[in-house]
């Protein structure tokens, strides 16, 4: 009589590392990851926590992502903090893979001596703002602020307004990222209201430097006055202005929100900003300023550990040499153009018999910077149940979800990904 056990009907090891799905799993993870998988599965069968036939699911289900899915970003957030902030260019994704082998990042070719770490990179960072006399570039902004907090004030005081004492997200507070590098706040004026005579009265002998935060992810007003960077370079101190986003020179469509080279020439000796937002490349913290402020930061022991590797070096040289980021792309997406688009892809779902609409959207730049300040978009309006299965597709399309509506803004998906929303949008409606 045949033995109905179905253990004697689990998938035998070498059949399944032999499916095809599970060999692509090797070539990218290697045989002993995906053995064991495999063997995982086998174990779960056999104990009846799954059946013979899925076997081969459950083993791939268990093995990781080799390289993390490409989301579409349909939410209209040009930097959404949880998709990475910036996408980089063509130019920077080439750049990143050129420098994944050996790659010039510490030597002269021409002469076979050793040189200045990403030179290429400090070079391109300085001609895009001639207005510093020196530039240095670290792994993020918050590394930025903290080697300049380290190599300038530690056990010295850093005058700021209260303010100013933002949160940066994640609940990570500036005050305690300050005061973690041994230096001593010293907040003047009010939550709304801080003028210059407040900086004038805390600057004193154990001043390190007084330092101007741009709120970057919040807008106050009402009664409220702030001191500009002009007139706090007359208090005789260094003056370290952060300003966040990475604007590197003014831009028109975000007047409010301060660049680089503005705030230099307004007196600053130091300005530390973000790589990955408004710049539009990796991230990384970029140190702007005088040359021995630079150059006793850049030579400071913490620099080491804050320093970037190559492929952000590359990434970042190329994002400086190269195109119009798609970050940028995004930002002078034109309305009208936007509208067009949506409404074709609108007429191709309802010829399969999808119905949507298209409605008036609001765009925000998004990863802590130019708040307040809204892009007219135009969104693929759907039901809201249309959300998850979107976000959990493939691709993962995200969206935003409002008043019991699924908005799809096109303004950061890249044109050629049209008819991959459309696919991905039929699945869902069946």
């Amino acid at each position: 009589m045949r033995d109905a056990d179905p253990r004697r009907r689990v998938p035998r090891t070498d059949a399944l590392l032999a499916d095809p799905g599970l060999a692509a799993a090797v070539g990218a993870l290697g045989r002993d990851r995906v053995k064991a998988a495999v063997v995982r599965a086998q174990q779960r069968a056999r104990t009846g926590e799954i059946t013979p036939d899925e076997v081969r699911d459950a083993a791939l289900a268990d093995l990781p992502t080799p390289v993390p899915p490409v989301v579409l970003n349909a939410t209209g957030v040009l930097l959404h903090t949880n998709l990475g902030r910036a996408p980089l260019s063509a130019a920077a994704v080439e750049a990143l893979v050129a420098a994944a082998g050996h790659t010039d990042v510490e030597l002269d070719l021409r002469t076979g001596s050793r040189a200045r770490r990403g030179r290429d990179a400090l070079a391109a960072l300085a001609a895009a703002v001639p207005d510093a006399p020196a530039v240095h570039v670290v792994n993020n902004g918050a590394a930025a602020l903290v080697l300049a907090a380290t190599a300038l004030a530690a056990d010295r005081e850093i005058v700021v307004s209260r303010g100013e004492l933002v949160e940066i997200g994640d609940g990570f507070r500036l005050p305690d990222l300050l005061e973690s590098t041994g230096a001593r706040l010293r907040e003047v004026g009010t939550t709304n209201r801080t003028t210059l005579a407040d900086y004038a009265a805390a600057v004193g002998p154990r001043t390190g430097f007084v330092l101007k935060v741009h709120p970057s992810n919040f807008v106050v007003r009402g009664f409220t006055s702030a001191v500009p960077v002009r007139q706090l370079a007359t208090l005789g101190v260094p003056v370290v202005a952060d300003i966040g986003s990475g604007l590197l020179a003014p831009d028109p469509l975000l007047p409010d929100e301060p660049d680089a080279a503005s705030t230099l020439r307004a007196g600053a000796h130091l300005v530390t900003a973000s790589g990955d937002k408004l710049l539009g490349g990796p991230q990384a913290g970029l140190l702007l300023g005088a040359a021995d402020l630079v150059e006793q930061l850049r030579r400071h022991p913490l620099a080491r550990a804050l320093r970037v590797d190559k492929l952000t070096l590359a990434a970042l040289a190329a994002t400086l040499h190269g195109p119009t980021t798609p970050t940028r792309q995004a930002l002078y997406a034109d309305p009208a153009a936007l509208r067009a688009r949506t409404e074709r892809l609108r007429d191709r779902l309802g010829e399969d018999g999808c119905k949507a609409e298209v409605v008036p959207s609001a765009a925000v730049v998004g990863g802590g910077g130019a708040p307040g300040v809204e892009l007219d978009s135009w969104a693929l309006s759907l039901p809201e149940r249309y959300a998850e299965p979107l976000r959990t597709g493939e691709p993962p399309i995200l969206g935003r979800v409002l008043h019991g509506r699924l908005l799809l803004d096109l303004r950061c998906v890249p044109p050629d990904a049209d008819g991959a929303v459309r696919a991905a949008v039929l699945r869902v409606g069946g």
